[in-house]
């Protein structure tokens, strides 16, 4: 029985005018491939929108990343492209969308855990994203890769830097574009076994612009911090200047 897609159409946060997009990026070749009864044809499944996908992921992801982070170099910025294409983080990302529960597959995949395997659920989203183009364009593509691939919510309890970015140097960098001090980091405090620690960092830069957070190593504690104020700055207008008289 074909799964309800009308559950991940939520997720997504976009209908589809044309469902079957939609079912045939989630078409794996093995169903196609036991359902032919003559030559196949490279729309019956998702190998096309795949490939597609894959090209407008990496454009959207170097788009944001440059906008985001003026102040990266081209080996900065293509560090954190790597890790957000990644297929250890996309992989991730399909499974907070349920795509294995949406998976079309051939007898073969699905007795072998097919649902579960990380190469197919990764094959699965690039091909969603070129659907959700075909279906309604680059806006839409825009706004669930920012929700859902950049901006996704660490696990609980993860102790790894934000996937993002490096918070630090963007924040460093947006600092001294808005003529705020050097942001300085301090640990504040220390708990937990000496195995086991859990450190607080404070960050700094002039009077207003200051947070704190946790992490299990302090380099997680720092970057956690930067990331709040950071994207508190970002929300702050850049002051303007004053008009020549």
């Amino acid at each position: 029985m074909r799964a309800d897609l009308a559950p991940l159409e939520s997720k997504i946060g976009h209908r589809f005018s044309d469902p079957e997009l939609l079912r045939r990026a989630l078409t794996h070749s093995s169903l196609a491939n036991e359902t032919r009864t003559g030559p196949g044809s490279p729309a019956d499944d998702n190998e096309q929108l795949e490939f597609l996908g894959d090209s407008i992921l990496g454009f959207l992801v170097s788009e944001v990343l440059v906008l985001r982070n003026p102040g990266f170099r081209e080996g900065e910025l293509s560090r954190l492209k790597a890790h957000l294409v990644s297929a250890a983080h996309l992989h991730g990302v399909a499974r907070r969308l349920e795509l294995g529960a949406c998976l079309e597959l051939g007898r073969s995949e699905e007795m072998s855990g097919g649902r579960a395997k990380k190469t197919l659920l990764v094959d699965a989203l690039e091909a969603v994203i070129a659907a959700l183009y075909l279906d309604a364009g680059l806006a839409p593509v825009r706004t669930f890769v920012a929700a859902h691939v950049l901006d996704a919510p660490e696990p609980a309890g993860a102790d790894v830097p934000p996937a993002i970015a490096d918070f630090k140097s963007a924040f460093q960098e947006l600092a001294q574009s808005r003529g705020l001090p050097q942001p300085r980091y301090a640990i504040v405090r220390e708990r937990g076994p000496e195995h086991s620690k859990t450190f607080t960092v404070e960050v700094r830069a002039g009077k207003e612009w200051t947070s704190q957070a946790e992490g299990r190593t302090k380099k997680v504690a720092a970057q956690r911090a930067a990331r709040e104020v950071y994207e508190r700055l970002l929300r702050q207008p850049p002051p303007h200047s004053e008009p020549e008289t």
